[in-house]
């Protein structure tokens, strides 16, 4: 889950929704830009269903007493973290071994410097997985695995930038995390290491660096649970009796 607080209620983005925009912005990368498109079926699915292993998780949210606020991605509980990780990269792998690949990528990166026993558990487990997969493609380019993966990480940030943000949010209101943009791997070859979005309105986001076909209309999936209803029903309760609401995001260059 996706939290975005505000005075008297919480934005709530399942993060199945967060991956859902991620997949429509990063579907039109320019094709002259794209390398392997042979696998171009796989990488969008991947991208699609990177953060499936929350989908079931996210529709029974848990409160953080500590923060006084629900659980968000950032900061739910490791062990269980690492099990539903694990069970979406093993669903992604039952449709397409390369976007689980991919998906596999992505959540071992969070684990790389952490010493606990669960967490090199997940890292032995991954590169396992990762062998066994490699081994049995009939071809496998590390090179255009890493764009691949560049790109699944690029669309993961910019949903997560429409997610974190109020839509029309100003420089100075912007979440700390993208005072200096978006870093841009050079795997990408773009030539350039910083992507700066901005929203210019309340449904739209602007891009000085634009590697995409044209400007791309999508939507975020949300539900808005207020505070009150917390404190009288429980936030369970409250999330699931809040309706679901749509918010219409475009993402357009800005030159």
């Amino acid at each position: 889950m996706i939290i975005r607080e505000r005075e008297n209620d919480f934005v709530m983005i399942e993060q199945k929704n967060h991956a859902q925009f991620a997949g429509d912005v990063m579907a039109q990368w320019k094709k002259t830009l794209f390398q392997g498109e042979e696998l171009r079926n796989s990488v969008d699915y991947a991208i699609r269903m990177h953060d499936y292993g929350w989908e079931f998780l996210d529709k029974s949210p848990f409160w953080n007493d500590k923060k006084q606020a629900p659980y968000s991605l950032f900061d739910f509980p490791k062990a269980p973290k690492i099990i539903f990780y694990t069970y979406g990269i093993d669903e992604v792998e039952k449709v397409d071994a390369y976007a689980a690949l991919l998906c596999s990528r992505h959540y071992t990166q969070f684990f790389l410097k952490d010493s606990s026993k669960e967490s090199q558990a997940f890292l032995k487990q991954e590169e396992e997985r990762k062998n066994r997969i490699i081994a049995a493609l009939d071809h496998f380019d590390k090179r255009i695995f890493d764009f691949h993966y560049a790109l699944l990480a690029l669309g993961d940030t910019l949903s997560v930038y429409a997610c974190v943000n109020e839509p029309g949010a100003t420089e100075e209101s912007i979440h700390p995390f993208f005072k200096k943009g978006l870093s841009l791997s050079e795997e990408l070859g773009l030539n350039e290491t910083n992507m700066q979005p901005s929203w210019i309105d309340e449904q739209t986001i602007a891009l000085k660096v634009f590697p995409f076909e044209g400007s791309i209309n999508s939507r975020l999936i949300q539900k808005v649970v207020s505070k009150a209803a917390i404190m009288e029903k429980g936030l369970l309760d409250s999330y699931n009796e809040a309706e679901y609401e749509e918010v219409q995001i475009s993402v357009k260059s800005a030159k």
